[in-house]
């Protein structure tokens, strides 16, 4: 293993920035792995720390195929990290979305163009991606459709399900798609948590990270075959929206079978005590993802479901 500074950027108050990789094996460039580019992405770079530990067991026991290189970068935003906000924290921006970056630009611009220039040249690459939505959901990969990766190459990953998402204006800066564009096979990994690790879902990453290099040619080592993934159209999720504003009381978790005209939850008035909304599902299919804080907010999203 090789642990090194991928990118540095100083600072007038504090020490510098230094976003830190770990290198394995040596050769072409495989895969890259990044981590928390927010600062409330605790879970994220939970997943990549592990993937550390286990990638270091695996080159000692020579596991790691010749002329392959695989780089691990667990987190890039630490400023935001240690004080717990989600973005930069001088002016609220997001890292995400500055993508290739610009150098004499601001300065989650110039991080981003730094960070750019190192993950050029990976044939895979693999973002820990956290949830926009507040909620529980399916652990799951995720491609943009540009053209430029294969939608088969997900199914390698072995999660029950993957996403073929097409992408909107505002994605044009992300990670993801700028890795794709550059020649990269560039997917977004899901786990079901983000400000705090969740020990199961973390593994289920893991593994899923090391049986797509074992079925890349990138590892030689013995991981269980997962799923047969199911690769589906972001247009096949079903959203449900609160009618009122409410404590909700939910009935269903993610992962259940539902069919349509079952109660998903029930909205009580948080100062009377009555339920004043009960949501039935629409349609059968599976919840991949359900809110999970108690007071729910007119029209907000309530669940969301896999249509059958």
């Amino acid at each position: 293993m090789n642990k090194q500074v991928v990118y540095s950027i100083q600072s007038p108050y504090r020490q510098p920035m230094d976003v830190i990789g770990f290198k394995f094996g040596k050769g072409e460039k495989a895969l890259c792995v990044v981590g928390a580019m927010r600062g409330n992405e605790v879970q994220q770079m939970y997943v990549c720390s592990q993937l550390v530990s286990r990638l270091k067991e695996l080159e000692r026991d020579g596991c790691i195929c010749e002329g392959k290189e695989i780089m691990i970068i667990p987190c890039v935003n630490y400023y935001s990290m240690n004080i717990g906000k989600r973005f930069w924290t001088m002016d609220n921006t997001d890292i995400n979305r500055m993508f290739p970056g610009y150098e004499l630009g601001e300065t989650t611009q110039r991080i981003a163009d730094g960070l750019f220039k190192e993950l050029q040249g990976y044939t895979y690459g693999v973002q820990l991606a956290s949830f926009y939505q507040q909620g529980d959901f399916l652990p799951h990969v995720k491609l943009m459709k540009t053209g430029f990766t294969s939608n088969e190459l997900m199914k390698d990953f072995g999660l029950p399900y993957a996403f073929v998402r097409t992408p909107r204006p505002y994605d044009t800066t992300t990670l993801n798609y700028n890795w794709q564009v550059w020649g990269t096979n560039a997917f977004s990994l899901y786990t079901n948590a983000t400000d705090n690790p969740d020990e199961n879902s973390a593994k289920t990453a893991v593994d899923a990270i090391i049986r797509f290099m074992v079925k890349r040619g990138i590892l030689k080592t013995r991981v269980g075959s997962g799923y047969l993934t199911e690769v589906i159209s972001e247009d096949r999720l079903y959203q449900i929206q609160s009618a009122s504003a409410g404590i909700c009381r939910s009935f269903v978790k993610t992962g259940d079978e539902v069919k349509c005209g079952d109660l998903l939850c029930e909205l009580t008035d948080p100062l009377e005590g009555c339920v004043i909304a009960k949501i039935f599902s629409p349609v059968n299919g599976i919840v991949f993802f359900r809110f999970n804080r108690p007071l729910e907010y007119e029209k907000s999203v309530l669940y969301k479901i896999i249509r059958l």
